[in-house]
Order: structure tokens, then sequence, then C-alpha cells
């Protein structure tokens, strides 16, 4: 017979199913959603990081890196690495920071936002299925308790 793993119940002495575990909900959400738009960027040779950065950079303009690894949830160190080999193919130019020598700044340049505006109408249309779908009202719904979840002291 095999032993099942340690598992803490719950108040009432009950274990929460996986399928009501919100860590759990949330990423098999983010697959869902995921999948096509990662073969839309495996289709032009982006990863979902790059996208991220590029997306970040045309509607935020020139901004420190820190703020891009917020904006665009990466880690600085995994950011400083992608940005080396964005900046490497021309999609982004980097600078330092007249004011702050320390701070780098970083923008898009023609040839990101060509790349950004050229996967835009595939984008747009994988946006539009999943409106189609879920509902507009759900949707807006769903995406502003995320943003009150964000917000949440744990």
């Amino acid at each position: 017979m095999s032993e099942k793993p340690d598992i803490q119940p719950l108040a009432d002495g009950s274990v929460r199913h996986t399928s009501r575990a919100l860590p759990i909900a949330l990423l098999r959400a983010r697959e869902t959603v995921m999948i096509p738009i990662r073969e839309m960027l495996n289709e032009n040779g982006l990863t979902e990081q790059k996208w991220r950065i590029l997306r970040t950079l045309d509607e935020c303009g020139e901004i420190e890196q820190t703020q891009i690894a917020r904006e665009a949830c990466l880690l600085l160190p995994s950011l400083t690495r992608i940005l080396r080999g964005m900046e490497a193919d021309g999609q982004i130019s980097r600078k330092s920071d007249e004011v702050d020598r320390r701070r780098t700044l970083v923008q898009i340049t023609p040839l990101g936002r060509d790349l950004l505006m050229h996967n835009m109408p595939t984008s747009n249309q994988i946006y539009e299925r999943i409106e189609s779908q879920y509902g507009r009202q759900k949707l807006e719904t769903l995406l502003d308790l995320l943003e009150e979840l964000q917000d949440l002291k744990i």
C-alpha cells in the first residue's frame, strides 16, 4: 500500500482539492490562455519574455530596467540577459541615465516596434476569441478581480 503525502488539513479537517487551489487554478488558466499565444510567438521566433518586454516598452516608452522587470513580470537578472540579446538583435536600445549613471534606460527600436506590430493582429484575434467564448463582462470582471488579488498583502 502506498503512503499518501503529508497534507495539512483545512480548519474543518478536510483537504482542499487541487482543482480548487488558487495557485494551481491560476496556472491552469494561464496555460489555457498561453497556448495560442505561444504558437504565434514561436512562428515569429519570439519568447514570451521578449513579447512582454516589447509590449511593456511600447506602452511605457523609455524606462529603467527595474520598471521593465516589474511590469513584464521578470526577475532582474533574467531581464538583463534577455535585453542583451534583444539589443544585439536590434529590437531595443539601452543607454545610461544622464542624471544617475548607475541606471540603465531602455527603449524599443523601430525594428522592435515592427515586430510587435506584425504580431498584434494575431494577438488581437486571440484576445477576441477568448472574449467571445468567455464573455466581455466576465473577462472584465476577472481582470478587475485579478488586479485586486495583486494588491493583497499576504
